[in-house]
């Protein structure tokens, strides 16, 4: 075994799609299928799983993989292309010779996959492109997502996108999470035809569906696991809106990808760029940035200080 091939494994996973495995040595791993460049599994070194992906979830194409982290692009949401847009049904390749990436790391466990644009994309959407795309599991268990999107055009024409890491997070009992990073915000309600309300909460909960478009978010968000006791810290930059979803229990059983009590395990809170769609020159770079990690919640009592949360 190579010293690479320890950190990072080429297999196949359900139905013969192509998978990438990262490994880290304190056990920690994550998942990625070539299939929507679309990381499946993260887990701590306990082998705890801390994404959630559908009890139904089709491994199959063209139908999106529901679960894990899904790449939104070039659309979040509905609009002129299918719903989240196509990226997350299309097959990514593997970058081995990608440019270099500005963090200098030491990190073994990532992969670099690319995307472009095919004749398929061109009908739809006729606009050339380049994506990268880099996973990293960093020594601690971190995982990191960094997008670069490049306008490759030939025609001098610009291209206008929004974007999301659609993340789905495994929680233990929905009614026992809170969201903190968020309050006192404005957001946009998909419920409510994208109407504009402010948070009014000291931290989010849940009792009800939710669907909503945060808006110049901070960089660090907070969820709180209380029943597990731990606490998944977003980090993002780049992206300066956070969506958050859960569609409880009606529309989870009208979701045929969607187990009917999935919802009591899940949690959508993504980083995003929807309100103010991104637009590239050709020539021109955008990156986004999103980083996971999982810290001991300091709640014990019903009560945790959200500085101490969002300060790790």
């Amino acid at each position: 075994m190579s010293e690479d091939s320890k950190y990072v494994e080429h297999c196949k996973g359900i139905n013969g799609l192509d998978k990438v495995i990262l490994r880290e040595v304190r056990g920690c791993s994550a998942e990625i299928y070539l299939y929507g460049g679309q990381v499946t599994s993260w887990k701590n070194e306990h082998r705890e799983e801390l994404l959630f992906v559908s009890s139904k979830a089709i491994f199959k194409p063209p139908k999106a993989i529901r679960g894990g982290i899904t790449i939104c692009f070039p659309q979040f949401g509905s609009g002129a292309l299918d719903r989240h847009g196509f990226a997350r049904n299309r097959f990514w390749s593997i970058d081995n010779d990608p440019p270099p990436f500005p963090t200098n790391t030491t990190n073994k466990a990532f992969i670099d996959l690319i995307l472009k644009q095919s004749e398929e994309d061109a009908k739809i959407w006729p606009h050339r492109y380049e994506f990268r795309l880099r996973i990293t599991l960093g020594p601690g268990g971190d995982l990191m997502l960094t997008s670069r999107i490049r306008n490759t055009n030939t025609d001098g024409k610009s291209f206008t996108f929004t974007f999301a890491y659609h993340t789905h997070l495994y929680v233990t009992d929905i009614s026992e999470v809170r969201v903190e990073g968020l309050e006192t915000l404005d957001y946009l309600d998909n419920l409510k035809d994208r109407e504009r309300f402010t948070e009014q909460g000291d931290a989010i909960t849940f009792e009800s569906e939710v669907d909503k478009i945060y808006l110049s978010t901070p960089t660090k968000i907070a969820i709180l696991d209380h029943e597990r006791k731990r606490t998944f810290v977003l980090r993002k930059d780049g992206l300066p809106d956070a969506v958050v979803w859960n569609p409880w229990d009606k529309k989870a059983k009208a979701m045929p990808d969607f187990g009917d009590d999935d919802y009591m395990h899940m949690l959508c809170v993504e980083a995003a760029c929807v309100e103010k769609p991104i637009t590239l020159k050709p020539g021109e770079e955008w990156k986004g940035r999103q980083e996971l990690s999982v810290v001991p919640s300091s709640y014990c009592s019903g009560q945790l200080d959200p500085r101490r949360a969002l300060s790790v």
